[in-house]
């Protein structure tokens, strides 16, 4: 699936939550809100971990259509904050709603044996690609909130990570290019610095939404899990210092 149809799935299904969101927002309360506002923002996450689980888009995005509507209807309200991370209570739901749709296969009439039937739970890999996700879509929202902070500054760190050998005057010219504008080596090295100090905040902000609530001690120990301290490891001994 190329980058437009991953777009354009992902926009129907996020249309459809929105909506079920504005009829039902009357009688939210303010939990529900909040976990449907991380619900809309992760949906690119729910899909993806989805279209691994069934290998078929079309059902991807209807599963991911289904679980809006189960959530709607009230099937996950025993969702508790203190149990857990949202992230491992979503993905949690989500095994469910796979596993429901294995189950339904296998019964249907004339289903395929249980031998050559796909499995009907998960396996243990199925956590980590879901955390691999997790982790690609915070990243993603990262970097899209660096460009809309200061695009030069984006320009800057992708070419240093493209790049990563690529010395200053030579990024200088490059970027002089991309940019349409007059850079020099020597603003290359602190934008740089600038870029990367700003990275990690915005890193930090995202991973924190994700929590919902969190104390730094949490913060940290979920950048942990997701392989991301070392990207913000000095932003958030900042942080803790605030």
């Amino acid at each position: 699936m190329d980058s437009a149809e991953l777009s354009q799935r992902l926009s129907r299904i996020n249309t459809l939550w929105t909506k079920m969101l504005h009829a039902h927002g009357a009688d939210a309360d303010a939990a529900k809100d909040a976990q449907w506002l991380l619900l809309e923002r992760y949906q690119p996450a729910v899909f993806r971990y989805l279209l691994g689980a069934v290998r078929d888009a079309d059902v991807a995005e209807e599963l991911a259509q289904e679980f809006a509507l189960r959530f709607v209807r009230g099937d996950f309200r025993r969702a508790d904050r203190a149990k857990g991370r949202f992230r491992n209570y979503l993905k949690t739901a989500l095994s469910h709603l796979v596993t429901d749709y294995h189950r339904a296969r296998q019964e249907a009439p004339g289903a395929l044996s249980h031998e050559a039937a796909a499995p009907q739970t998960p396996d243990a890999s199925d956590d980590g690609t879901f955390v691999a996700n997790w982790r690609q879509e915070l990243l993603e929202r990262t970097w899209r909130a660096l460009l809309e902070y200061n695009e030069t500054y984006h320009a800057a760190l992708q070419l240093r990570i493209e790049n990563p050998d690529m010395h200053s005057p030579e990024m200088a010219e490059k970027l002089t290019t991309r940019l349409g504008k007059p850079i020099t080596a020597a603003w290359v090295r602190k934008s740089l610095e600038r870029a990367h100090d700003k990275f990690a905040d915005l890193l930090l902000d995202e991973v924190a939404i994700s929590l919902e609530t969190s104390t730094k001690e949490e913060l940290e120990e979920e950048l942990k899990e997701l392989d991301l301290l070392k990207y913000c490891r000095a932003a958030l001994e900042r942080r803790k210092n605030s």
